[in-house]
C-alpha cells in the first residue's frame, strides 16, 4: 500500500490551467436555464423579460435550477453580491428570492464586460 503524502489543492493562481478546469467545472451550470445565462471570471448574470407573469415565474424557476446546480457541485453564490436590476419604465419591480433569502434591488451595479 502507498504512503500518505501531501497534496496541494487547486491550482497556482495565475495558471492558465486554472481557468480551464473553472470553464469545465462551470460549464453545465447553464443546462434547463430558460433565461440569458452569462458567465465572466466568477461572476453570472441572468436576465430575462419580465412583461408578463410568466416572465417573473420563470426567472424565479431559474434561480432555483441556479441555486440546486450550486448545492449539488458543493458551491455557494455569494448572497450579498447578488443583486436585481430592473431595467425599463413600468417596471413591475418584482422581488426574486435565491435559496430561502430574497435577493436585494439595485439601481445601478458595474459590469465587468461579458
Amino acid at each position: 500500500m502507498s504512503k500518505w503524502r501531501p497534496v496541494m489543492s487547486g491550482t497556482p493562481q495565475g495558471l492558465t490551467l486554472g481557468l480551464a478546469l473553472f470553464n469545465i467545472f462551470v460549464s453545465d451550470m447553464d443546462s434547463r436555464i430558460e433565461c440569458t445565462l452569462r458567465k465572466f471570471a466568477e461572476d453570472t448574470k441572468m436576465c430575462g423579460a419580465v412583461d408578463t407573469l410568466d416572465g417573473r415565474d420563470a426567472i424565479q424557476r431559474n434561480l432555483d435550477r441556479l441555486e440546486r446546480w450550486a448545492c449539488a457541485n458543493l458551491v455557494k453564490f455569494n448572497q450579498a453580491k447578488c443583486k436585481v436590476l430592473h431595467l425599463g419604465q413600468g417596471n413591475p419591480k418584482h422581488k426574486y428570492r435565491q435559496g430561502g433569502e430574497w435577493i436585494e434591488s439595485s439601481p445601478e451595479e458595474k459590469d465587468l464586460g461579458c
